[in-house]
């Protein structure tokens, strides 16, 4: 008489073990794995903001309060800290919005020019990255949102320069530059040669190329002659989207090294958790539409202040904004929001359709 054999304690006994076994090379990998993360993302300064320290309209309706939490919205700003080695403080050479959408898995991004003319706090109006140097990024993020009625309680400081090694790192970026552009990066691109030991040359001429760091950071940099700030900031972002394009398909160990090079140059108000839900975002999304803020504006140079990007006016350069990154066609300024505009109309003379 045939049949199967029955299965013995003994051989239950083995698999058990063998099944233990593997669930705990399993948990060891995971736990190795979180280690490695963990380490990794200690590198970056964190900074908890406190929510007393940052304001927020209170007269901001409660529907668009509610539209805007639909999205994440992050402040970014980046500093050239070789002054005074810090990220707390310091003119923000950069300032961007940055928002996250979900639902369309869409990123978009938004320059505020450095040099507009808003209240960076306590009524004392001026250049905008004045704020990040005055209060650190409490004091800007509280900037943005009185003035342009956001509620960003986030936000990430880069310190410049680092774009250098990271598009090094990646293999370059491909970026179309104009002749004039060629032209005017010899300077930037001699000065940041100096600082950093590197020996890039500027292109000869206008075309495609795979710019290097010192390269890129010299392209982002041009400003006089060069379209001013206006062109600045959109060179700005045309390198973040071309860094980001680049990460998205790189491989692990160009990762590892692009990490353990940036991290140490990022202060930020995101904990490790939030990081890792943010980093799976920015490699999974598409960096959609960009452009900069004020869209109506016109520039004037005063004795005290220099010369200052101008919104024409702040109230329907808010309603702009608000379209662009939140899609709320509708949407109304605050009566703080209409109030700042009616001061910088006052303060300066101009108004809507006095800029372009």
């Amino acid at each position: 008489m045939s049949g199967k054999k029955g299965t013995t304690p003994a051989k239950e006994k083995r698999k058990r073990k063998i099944f233990l076994l593997i669930a705990e090379v399993f948990v060891i990998l995971i736990l190795a794995v979180l280690l490695f993360v963990t380490s990794k993302l200690s590198k970056i300064e964190k900074n908890r903001i406190d929510a007393d320290n940052v304001s927020i309209n209170e007269d901001i309706s409660d529907e668009s309060l509610s539209l805007m939490s639909k999205y994440t919205t992050i402040a970014l700003f980046g500093l050239d800290n070789r002054s005074n080695g810090s990220l707390s403080r310091g003119n923000s050479d950069v300032i961007m919005l940055a928002t996250i959408d979900s639902k369309n898995k869409e990123i978009r991004l938004v320059s505020v020019y450095r040099d507009t003319y808003l209240d960076t706090g306590d009524g004392n109006f001026r250049k905008c990255n004045a704020a990040y140097a005055s209060g650190g990024p409490e004091q800007a993020i509280s900037m943005l949102n009185t003035n342009l009625d956001l509620a960003i309680t986030d936000y990430v400081t880069v310190d410049f320069n680092a774009i250098i090694e990271c598009v090094d790192l990646l293999g370059g970026v491909e970026i179309t530059i104009t002749d004039d552009e060629a032209n005017l990066m010899i300077g930037y691109i001699d000065e940041l040669n100096r600082l950093t030991g590197h020996n890039s040359t500027a292109p000869s001429s206008g075309g495609t190329y795979n710019l290097d760091g010192v390269q890129a950071c010299a392209y982002s940099r041009i400003r006089y002659g060069g379209g001013d700030d206006y062109r600045r900031t959109e060179r700005q972002r045309t390198v973040l989207t071309a860094m980001v394009q680049k990460a998205q398909k790189s491989n692990l160990k160009t990762l590892n090294s692009l990490i353990n090079t940036a991290f140490s140059d990022i202060q930020t108000s995101f904990s490790n958790t939030e990081l890792l839900a943010l980093a799976a975002k920015i490699f999974s999304y598409d960096i959609g539409e960009t452009n900069g803020f004020p869209y109506e504006k016109t520039s004037h140079t005063y004795d005290k202040i220099g010369s200052v990007v101008i919104p024409c006016d702040l109230a329907s350069n808010v309603t702009t904004l608000h379209a662009f990154l939140y899609g709320d066609e509708d949407y109304t300024p605050s009566a703080t929001v209409n109030a700042l505009s009616q001061q910088i109309i006052s303060n300066t003379g101009f108004r809507q359709g006095d800029g372009y």
